[in-house]
């Protein structure tokens, strides 16, 4: 089993796995908020580069080197996408999340790192699969992969209606039926779905949908941690959207580290 550890830094709480104790990782509180990524790397690994986006709930990964080649075209500041995957040592890439899923993913072989955003649509989208795809046209074999799920909305208090459950549940069923997909979903072993008492509603677990996702490319769930937190149902550390309604997130961030030879 993988465990998640408590960390201290001047007296502010975030998390770590042993899942990615190879890399300088973290999942931070809102004890944390407003502090940039930037700042935040400081407690990681002060020499890494830092990276991060404006996300839009996509399923966009983009390498350090197309943020900098879009940026310099564009006006903007920042980046328009969900996930963020490392090219060199020393790149730390982050995203932020107030319900959705954060997903830190590191190759113990390469170093290489990712850093992914899985909110609902995001995960319908199958963000992670395509972030692992691109992990392996850089190389990646499936089996070097090692995958924290962070603190996120948690099943049992996340309800959605019928047609929400149905668009995630064709990335693990592919059918075109949304009563044929919530009623295989329902069926299958840890289901992700959960009875709601509302008619037309039902309870959504997306990290395990996100397991399920992986699962189906061959990945196995020993190289799959999953924080025992809920955003929602932990407001001492935690934002939560559904709860507050405001947009203020929490950040998660890992640093790529040198080849192991």
């Amino acid at each position: 089993m993988h465990t998640w550890y408590w960390r201290n830094w001047q007296g502010l709480p975030y998390l770590t796995c042993s899942i990615l104790e190879r890399w300088e990782h973290g999942f931070f509180t809102q004890q944390f908020w407003p502090r940039s990524p930037q700042v935040i790397t400081q407690v990681l690994q002060p020499e890494a580069s830092v990276y991060r986006l404006k996300q839009v709930h996509g399923n966009t990964v983009l390498t350090p080197q197309e943020i900098d080649s879009l940026l310099s075209t564009d006006d903007q500041d920042l980046a328009l996408a969900d996930g963020l995957i490392s090219e060199q040592p020393l790149q730390a890439v982050w995203v932020a999340s107030a319900d959705c899923t954060p997903v830190l993913i590191g190759d113990v072989k390469s170093g290489q790192v990712a850093a992914l955003h899985a909110g609902w649509r995001g995960t319908a989208k199958k963000i992670v699969p395509l972030a692992i795809a691109r992990l392996q046209s850089q190389g990646s074999k499936l089996d070097d992969l090692r995958i924290a799920m962070g603190p996120a909305i948690a099943g049992e208090v996340y309800q959605v209606s019928i047609d929400v459950a149905a668009e995630i549940g064709a990335s693990i069923i592919p059918d075109d039926d949304e009563q044929k997909i919530i009623t295989a979903l329902h069926q299958l072993p840890n289901s992700p779905l959960l009875e709601d008492p509302n008619a037309g509603k039902v309870r959504l677990d997306v990290r395990r949908v996100n397991t399920l996702q992986l699962e189906n490319m061959g990945i196995s769930g020993e190289q799959i941690a999953i924080a025992p937190y809920c955003t929602f149902q932990t407001p001492e550390h935690f934002f939560s959207y559904r709860r507050e309604k405001e947009k203020k997130v929490q950040w998660s961030g890992i640093v790529s580290s040198k080849k192991n030879h």
